[in-house]
């Protein structure tokens, strides 16, 4: 058998014995595993279907004892290296071409203290797997909205969904991390053990290690939420726009609603001639008392005239998966993200306008809503800086036949472009593509200089590189690779 070949991190090539590889397998927990052997393009295939790379090999780790030896392998070889956790990352950067390929989706517990009201979470681990694990004590902490999200991923780049409103991004929620630095060694970190690193992880991105185990603290939810979806003709989108502006201006924090514009899907509650026509959704999640549901959402519902009115108690965990079915992966998507301060009306005319092309059926816009206790933490406080944004809009764009992909992508730059005036400038770093790397320093705003000093100190040969990549702090001026 021929030596194995690499991609270098400084391009070119590099062929490893298999000597050395079999002498690297005899010290893992887990398995290294070589193109077409069992596992392999299971760990490569992630979420989003246009990302389709092929790493020299994969390391399926079982442990942090297992990253450590392949972060060594890698530094010592020069090695291109990639992280994978849940593979849901719209860039899909959790996959190298060529490289070593760092499998964490094996590593999935999640330890629950009910007395402390805290988890131990492993970085496989999605968000169905941590909220189930907590629900069943009556906790949660702020997670996204789809449930095959990895929470690794999600929490390194600020993470947000339907409990932020009342207690804050899930950064803000992290107690304490490991972290495998660049030079291979397990680090701890939390607000008084190593300060600086865990600044730079609530928000950075995978820029300065691999982390093996995330504190959270729980909050108590549910088990049972008040939560399901109003769903409108496209006709009356302006005037339901106009006015959620004032419901979402005076919600409490118990209160959260996000808006979604796109073709009804063939849902059981929609009139069959409905399914295939534009309509725009409310989907709502209240976290207070249930009893005091009807009175927080009544100014929401007296809003023009829905088709459909699905809102209830349910358990948390099933809110939690109610986009999965929209969300499956195997399709292409491409996304463009903005965040605002309010709604203009010029926005909201462009948004509008946007609808009637979109490219597939399954392309959708939608506007989520921040602020509440997420928007009362200093800019400053974790390297996600964006605490004035009331709301953040994702344009996503998804299909299935290749011969879509050039108007999609075209459609969602040009809603992006015609949208960028009303904008903040600043944007969610887990919803850049692949191609923007031009937008690091805005994703980072006044924390960037920072964030590239503290890649300095734990990454100065930015091995760490395949993400939303922050250059040590001689190139601090440059974001992107």
């Amino acid at each position: 058998m021929s030596d194995v070949q690499f991609t270098r991190l400084e391009g070119g090539s590099i062929a490893l014995s298999n000597d050395a590889l079999s002498a690297f397998q005899a010290l893992l927990r887990g398995r290294l595993c070589l193109p077409n052997e069992a596992g392999y393009d299971e760990a490569r295939t992630i979420w989003n279907a246009m990302i389709d790379r092929r790493p020299g090999a994969v390391v399926r780790c079982h442990g942090a004892s297992d990253v450590m030896r392949a972060v060594h392998l890698a530094r010592d070889n020069g090695l291109l290296l990639s992280v994978r956790g849940g593979g849901h990352n719209i860039a899909g950067n959790a996959v190298c071409e060529g490289g070593l390929l760092i499998d964490l989706s094996p590593m999935r517990s999640v330890h629950v203290d009910p007395a402390r009201r805290t988890a131990r979470v492993e970085p496989g681990a999605t968000l169905a797997d941590f909220d189930r694990e907590a629900q069943a004590f009556g906790l949660a902490t702020p997670l996204g909205i789809n449930s095959t999200t990895g929470v690794a991923g999600l929490t390194l780049g600020g993470g947000f969904g339907w409990l932020s409103r009342k207690f804050g991004f899930t950064i803000d929620n992290l107690i304490a991390a490991d972290v495998i630095t660049a030079d291979g060694r397990l680090v701890q970190t939390s607000a008084t053990e190593n300060p600086d690193l865990f600044w730079a992880i609530r928000g950075g991105g995978g820029n300065f290690g691999v982390v093996t185990s995330f504190e959270f603290k729980l909050h108590p939810v549910g088990p049972d939420v008040v939560s399901g979806l109003i769903v409108h003709p496209f006709a009356q989108a302006r005037e339901l726009l106009s006015r959620y502006r004032e419901v979402a201006a005076a919600a409490s924090d118990d209160l959260t609603v996000w808006v979604v514009l796109r073709r009804a899907p063939p849902l059981p509650f929609l009139p069959e001639e409905m399914h295939g026509k534009e309509i725009l959704v409310f989907a709502v999640c209240y976290v207070g008392e249930p009893g005091q549901a009807d009175e927080a959402l009544a100014p929401l519902r007296a809003i023009g005239e829905p088709i459909a009115d699905v809102i209830g108690l349910q358990p948390f965990v099933s809110w939690q998966t109610a986009f999965d079915p929209l969300l499956t992966p195997g399709a292409f998507n491409y996304w463009k993200s903005h965040n605002f301060e309010s709604l203009s009306d010029g926005l909201l005319d462009i948004v509008i306008g946007h609808v009637d092309t979109l490219p597939t059926a399954e392309c959708e816009i939608f506007i989520g809503q921040l602020g509440g206790a997420s928007g009362r933490i200093a800019s400053g406080e974790t390297a996600f800086p964006h605490r004035d944004a009331k709301f953040t809009m994702n344009v996503h764009t998804r299909w299935r036949d290749r011969a879509d992909e050039r108007a999609s992508i075209e459609w969602a730059r040009g809603l992006f472009a015609a949208a960028a005036p009303h904008a903040t400038g600043g944007v969610y770093v887990n919803f850049m593509p692949e191609d923007e790397t031009d937008r690091v320093a805005q994703a980072y705003g006044g924390n960037f200089a920072r964030l590239a000093m503290l890649k300095a100190k734990y990454d100065p040969d930015n091995m760490f590189r395949l993400n939303q990549n922050v250059r040590p702090n001689s190139e601090a001026g440059q974001g992107g690779r």
